[in-house]
């Protein structure tokens, strides 16, 4: 009985660990329209490189994206124009933020951070829907492109590199 405990219980942790092994968002559900706190969390280097770049891709429909600033890193924001203007509380913006990259960091791969960012997810995101940010992780050796989007009747489970996912949920 023991043995099939010590079993199940090392079965579990293997599976726990391999699914915190790709970069994931700390909180993986919003409500639309509204503000949006993502938590990017990075577990790992590229095959037990250091973490030197983190990209972030930022899809249709978040605008109004800030960065937060990470001791000993610099950011840089890829502005561009969006797809159409949006009302942003009262102001129509057509243009804005449509990739972050935190860089010259070192994150070795034995230790764990978060890299923050604030936006606005807009009305045009439908609930029931599941967001993707790209990323794109690069180390002293290598880079880990965290970019797999589902195809339709799939899951994030079902590859090997997937995008961060972000369940869309209507308005309270």
């Amino acid at each position: 009985m023991l043995k099939s405990f010590t079993l199940a219980c090392g079965l579990l942790a293997m599976g726990t660990v391999a699914a915190s092994a790709h970069i994931t968002l700390e909180v993986g559900e919003a409500s639309v329209p509204g503000a949006y706190k993502a938590v990017f969390r990075v577990g790992h280097g590229c095959a037990g490189s250091p973490t030197t770049k983190v990209r972030v891709q930022i899809p249709d429909g978040v605008i109004a994206v800030k960065p937060m600033p990470h001791a000993g890193w610099t950011i840089e924001t890829v502005k561009g124009p969006y797809g159409k203007a949006y009302d942003y509380y009262g102001e129509k913006v057509d243009s804005g933020v449509k990739e972050v990259v935190w860089q010259g960091g070192n994150l070795p791969d034995s230790y764990y951070d978060e890299f923050v960012l604030r936006a606005y997810l807009t009305s045009d995101l439908k609930p029931g829907t599941t967001l993707y940010f790209p990323v794109i992780q690069e180390c002293e050796q290598g880079a880990e492109r965290w970019i797999e989007i589902p195809a339709a009747g799939k899951d994030a489970d079902d590859y090997e590199t997937p995008a961060p996912g972000l369940k869309l949920v209507p308005k309270p």
